[in-house]
């Protein structure tokens, strides 16, 4: 099964590229503005905000299955209405289509979300990430549209690289001890975006972690695992910041646990010395 990435040079791509070449499936991926390191693969650029330069590379690669991992931020061209192209292309060739997308569509008023919630974001990423959702899924009724929530692997995160700045005093910030959220490790979600792709999967499934940190203490477990001070990250409350967003958001993936052989560990479980 040939496979494409879109995003394949971020952290989720790459991580993908990796499974997907393991398992031994002829993978091909695209990028922004620069390849990933990933030698075996056919890197493509493209720009989500052309529908030509979409169809070309979907010409080019002959894909089954194309997996979405790109980020695209607020820009909503790219985040909100390059999906929807995407999910035309991938329609118009009979590819099956995985788009990934965020916890980020909530606003955290009820809390718990399982995969029956309506979206309700906040913000204009959030926004651009529930309009996505809903064009994918108008456009490809058979697509995956994963949720997800902070990523997190061996270090190489935003997330694990931003603890080491802050305990080093080379980054100015504060962690939110009541900004909650269900951080996955990243071999985890990609094992479980590659087998919901490869099995009868459709509609939305939340692939988040099992546990709910706040900001905070995953920090403090970062810190843990990799020898730092944690009591050398600031702490503070996003109720009392200016920042937009929600606060507490915790994605229920029970449903689409029950239907996957991967496991979604909990921060508490993947944030140890070995992770």
């Amino acid at each position: 099964m040939t496979v494409l990435i879109i995003g394949g040079s971020g952290f989720l791509g790459a991580e993908l590229i990796r499974q997907a070449t393991a398992a031994g499936h002829p993978t091909a991926a695209s990028f922004a503005t620069g390849p990933g390191e990933a030698a075996e693969v056919a890197w493509h650029p493209l720009d989500l905000r052309d529908p030509g330069r979409i169809d070309a590379v979907m010409a080019a690669v002959g894909p089954h299955l194309v997996v979405n991992a790109s980020s695209g931020k607020a820009d909503w061209a790219v985040t909100a209405e390059g999906p929807v192209r995407l999910a035309m292309a991938a329609a118009s060739c009979g590819s099956r289509l995985v788009h990934v997308s965020s916890d980020a569509v909530f606003s955290g008023d009820r809390v718990h979300y399982d995969e029956s919630c309506l979206p309700s974001p906040v913000t204009p990423y959030g926004a651009a990430k529930a309009a996505a959702e809903t064009g994918v899924l108008l456009t490809c009724p058979e697509a995956v549209v994963a949720r997800t929530s902070l990523i997190i692997g061996g270090g190489r995160s935003v997330h694990e690289r931003a603890m080491h700045q802050l305990a080093a005093g080379a980054l100015d910030g504060v962690l939110f001890t009541d900004d909650i959220r269900c951080p996955v490790h990243v071999t985890d979600l990609a094992a479980a975006i590659l087998e919901l792709a490869f099995h009868d999967a459709s509609g939305v499934h939340h692939l988040a972690g099992a546990d709910a940190v706040s900001r905070h203490e995953l920090g403090t477990l970062i810190a843990q695992r990799d020898g730092l001070d944690a009591s050398r990250l600031p702490t503070g409350l996003r109720a009392d910041s200016a920042l937009p967003g929600a606060l507490d958001v915790r994605l229920d993936s029970r449903a689409t646990q029950r239907k996957l052989r991967t496991e979604l560990r909990g921060a508490h479980d993947f944030l140890t010395a070995a992770a």
